[in-house]
Formats: C-alpha cells, structure tokens, sequence
C-alpha cells in the first residue's frame, strides 16, 4: 500500500469507530478504528437496536454465520432495550477465556474494520494498547479477517506483536506472553489462541488473510532501537508520540516527579530527536500537537512521513464520541471554558492519562467521590502470581478492600478511575447500575484543544473532511502534485471532491 500522509487517531473507546475511519480512508488517508473495548461496543449497539442495521449487515458477511447469529439471538433488541435499562455484561477477561468471550472479540474487531472498509478499497487501520493484553490475539485476528491493512499499537512495548500477525496471517497458533505481578523471572505465563479450534477450517474457508503493516508507537529514539532489535518479526515504521497527545502517555524519562496539579513533569529528557529516528531507515509519522498546518509542515520538514491526528478528528461530526457531549465540549472550548490536564493517577494502568477538566465527569472530583467502586469490566485489571502459584486479577480501582485482600497497596488505589465504564460513557454507552446511578465520561484530549477555536472560527461543528484539507492546507506545496488536498471545488487532482467508491473485498461464507 501507499502510505499515508496523515493518520487519524486511534482513539477508545468507540470515538474513533468504523464511521470516522472510513469518512477519512475514503479521503485518500489512514482512517484507524480503535480496538479497545470493540466487543463491549457491539453489543451495547446491538442491545440499543443497531441503527440502520449496521452491525447485522457486516455480521451477515462473517464466514462462520452460527457464532455471528448467536451474538444476535444474545444481544440484540429489536427497537432497543428500555430508556433507563442497564446494558448485559459480557465476560470478564482471563488468561483461560470462555469461548463465548473470544468470539465476541474476533467477531466484533471484524465488525467494525469490514464496516470501515465496506463501499472502497483504501487502507483501514486499527489501534490497540499492550497494556490491555488479554484480548489482543483475538482483536488482530478479527480485524484481519475484515481485510485489516495496518496495526498500531502503543501504551507499552509491543515487541511479540510482528511475529504474532505473521502466524495469524497463516491462521496459525499464537500466544501472547503476559505482565504478571510477583512472576518468577522463569515464569512464562501465556494466553493461547488457535484459530481453527475456534473456526474449524477456517483456513481452507478464507485462504491465507493480508499481514497487516505494523506501526508501533515509540517516544524515544531508544525504544525504537530497542524493538527493531528485538521484536518478533518485521517493524514498518513508527508513530512518534509526544507527551502532549492526548490519552495515554509514556512516563517521564528518568525520576518520576509531578508538579503543584498532579501533572508529571516532562523535561528535555523526554525530547526525541527525530535526525536519529530517520537514520532508523523506517518510515515515521509525528504524533502530539502537530494537527496544524504549521505542526504537518513541521513534521515533513523534520523528516517524517507525516502526521497522527487525534484531538480534531475527535471533535468532528463523524466521531463516536457521545453527540450532546461533543456539542457541549465545544463550545465550552470555544468559551475558553475547559483545560486539558495529565493526571498521573487517574489510570490503572500507571501510564500518564491527559483528562478534560468537565465539571459532568468524573474529572470533577465531587462526581469522582459519589461513584460506588465497581470493577466489572475488568480491561485493566493487572495479573498477579498468588502463594499458591494461582494467577489472581485486580484492579487500582476496584473497590479498596477488595484490592488490599488481593495483596495491592492502599496508596496504588488514590485517585484512580474506572476507565474502562467512564470511555463507554464517552461512546454514549453508559451503564446504569441497579440503584439507578448513571456511569459518568470521561474526556481525554491532547493540548492541541486549545487550537480547536482557531480552526472553528464561528462554526459549532465540523466534518472530519474538513479537518483534512486544513490540515493540507499548510503542506501542499511540499507535496506530490497527486498527494496533495484541496477543499472540494477548487482546481485541484481531484482529491478535493467526493471519492470514487468501488466494490469491496468483503470475506463472507
């Protein structure tokens, strides 16, 4: 494939869905669909109705209709569960999952790609973060099975994940080490994945899939030494992300200190120099506070292939994020209302997590206080090696007794959220409890919000096309004549008007 110029975000849980990515991959650039959390996704869409059919539709193309049409009978509602109801829970993860819970995840990461990809051929990508292992397998294979063209992976070191979709490629047995507190340095704790004992004959069904390009997210030159070095199989470029971009963060560099807000502090430690990057002889693209004309033409000039894009894609029309959330965002932005902090604790994953200051959410520390603990989700709960010789599961921010008895700290639990039902919230997926309490968003974003305005002017909402030709806007000139994007209807090479669509390579039985 040609690769992109710009890459849009990969952002979870839901905002960057298979709508966003396809409007931007229909655009001639990367569209990526975020993995995190796809599973819950689905069958809460299913359980809301499936609007317009869409999740119905892709699953009528799945290869294996017996599994799909299960997920139905389970999940779906035919006009949508009552106003008020709570959503069913899934599974929770462990490194022995039911087989209900892995077809669910093959089955929604093909859902959401094949619905990205449907009515072109342009490359759709999909995002996953290491530090949620458990379901990676599954979400890579799905993913490829709906025609999947590029993986990224960040919040972590993704050194097994190459040679992973090497075998998956091949439909062939994989396993995913694991991170397990208290492991002997022997241990080798493994989840295990062999597609044709899911699928029997899958591969004679389907052929050999596409080995999707895999693009690691890096935020130092050093890392990315580190995996072209050691990882299990081929590197084709990187995303650069800086501390800036929103979401997760790579840690600070050396001693980890905060300021008067809580906030890590970043130093010239963490500054990457790009010269280094680009004698790595892969391809890369900048990410955190570059979505601007001036941040694109940077990046080229730098050296880079070009950008990653979230926060602008997150704001547009076309993102999943909940739509009266999204209007309310911006125009407190536009109000120069809202700030955008880097909470060191607010994430049981330990990683930095940039959070939007909304009074609504659970940012707000009285929200924060009326909130029952409740980990029943569980995406982020970390393995631990019990006296036993057990694996055990336990989250920071799950209720504090029940952490302590596992064997966690009281002072790892202080300030930390339920990421996994405060993102659903986002998405517009709320769970309410049986005591009638609403799960409340929470709204990440990288400090490239504060340009929003600029990029606004006197509108209150925006195309995710639109955001593209501003982007282009400013890098044209440095570009290929049939590179370049121009806004619809000036003389251009035609990028600027509405995509020629072609029939889709769609996997179906």
């Amino acid at each position: 494939m040609k690769l992109p110029r710009l890459i849009q975000g990969g952002m979870g849980v839901a905002v960057s869905d298979w709508r966003l990515a396809k409007t931007v991959a229909t655009q001639g650039q990367l569209g990526v669909v975020s993995g995190t959390g796809i599973a819950l996704v689905m069958v809460a869409r299913l359980q809301l109705g499936d609007a317009g059919g869409h999740v119905r539709r892709a699953l009528s193309h799945f290869p294996y209709q017996e599994p799909a049409q299960h997920i139905i009978d389970k999940y779906y509602v035919e006009g949508g569960i009552p106003e008020g109801a709570p959503y069913k829970n899934m599974p929770m993860w462990k490194i022995d999952p039911p087989r209900h819970l892995v077809e669910l995840t093959v089955i929604a990461n093909f859902v959401e790609v094949w619905l990205a990809k449907e009515g072109h051929n342009n490359p759709v990508g999909l995002n996953l973060l290491e530090k949620v292992q458990m379901p990676n397998i599954f979400s890579f294979y799905g993913a490829m099975l709906g025609g999947l063209d590029v993986a990224i992976m960040g919040a972590g070191i993704p050194m097994q994940v190459p040679g992973i979709l090497d075998r998956l490629a091949d439909h062939q047995p994989v396993s995913y080490r694991l991170d397990v507190i208290d492991a002997d340095k022997d241990d080798d704790i493994r989840i295990h994945f062999d597609p044709e004992a899911i699928f029997p004959g899958i591969a004679g069904r389907v052929g050999p899939l596409k080995r999707p390009l895999f693009f690691p997210i890096v935020s130092s030159v050093v890392l990315a030494k580190a995996l072209l070095k050691r990882s299990s199989g081929e590197l084709n470029g990187f995303v650069v992300e800086m501390p800036t971009a929103g979401g997760h963060n790579a840690p600070p560099r050396g001693n980890f200190e905060y300021d008067e807000r809580g906030q890590p502090i970043y130093t010239e430690k963490d500054d990457v120099d790009f010269s280094k990057i680009a004698e790595l002889g892969r391809p890369f693209w900048l990410a955190g506070s570059y979505g601007s004309p001036e941040g694109f033409r940077a990046a080229l000039e730098a050296g880079a292939q070009g950008i990653q894009v979230g926060t602008l894609f997150a704001y547009s029309s076309e993102s999943g994020m909940q739509a009266s959330l999204k209007q309310t965002l911006i125009d407190k932005v536009r109000a120069g209302e809202l700030e955008v902090l880097t909470d060191g604790r607010a994430s049981p994953t330990g990683f930095p997590f940039k959070v939007v200051q909304l009074d609504t959410s659970i940012a707000n520390p009285e929200v924060y206080a009326a909130r029952e603990r409740i980990c029943d989700i569980g995406y982020l709960r970390h393995l631990y090696k019990k006296e036993n010789g057990f694996i055990g599961y336990r989250c920071p921010s799950e209720p504090v007794d029940h952490y302590i008895e596992k064997g966690g700290k009281l002072e790892d639990t202080v300030g930390r959220k339920c990421i996994c039902n405060h993102l659903g919230a986002k998405a517009g997926f709320a769970q309410r409890r049986k005591n009638g309490y609403l799960e409340t968003p929470i709204v990440t974003s990288g400090d490239a919000f504060e340009r929003l305005p600029v990029f606004l002017g006197d509108r209150r909402s925006y195309s995710a096309r639109e955001v593209i030709e501003y982007l282009f806007s400013g890098v044209n000139d440095l570009l290929p004549e049939d590179e370049r994007v121009y806004p619809a209807g000036e003389p251009s090479n035609g990028k600027g008007a509405e995509p020629v669509i072609e029939a889709p390579e769609a996997v179906t039985a």
